[in-house]
């Protein structure tokens, strides 16, 4: 294994599931606070599940999203 490689793969990795993830949230609230369907001063429950087929790896990761 190339540890350089490795490493720049798991982060280009993270920084794909970073950016989109943020954007897709973004999104979801833009929608919901449009819709009335939440007012913007929430706290937001979010759990991330993270695989990796090949390793039988499973995690999971819970926190909050504060609109204000």
């Amino acid at each position: 294994m190339d540890e350089d490689t490795f490493n720049l793969s798991i982060r280009k990795f993270l920084k794909m599931v970073g950016i989109r993830s943020q954007r897709e949230i973004e999104r979801a609230v833009s929608d919901a606070i449009a819709a009335g369907a939440i007012s913007g001063t929430e706290t937001l429950p979010a759990t991330v599940t993270l695989e990796v087929e090949g390793l039988k790896l499973r995690a999971t990761f819970d926190g909050d999203i504060k609109l204000q």
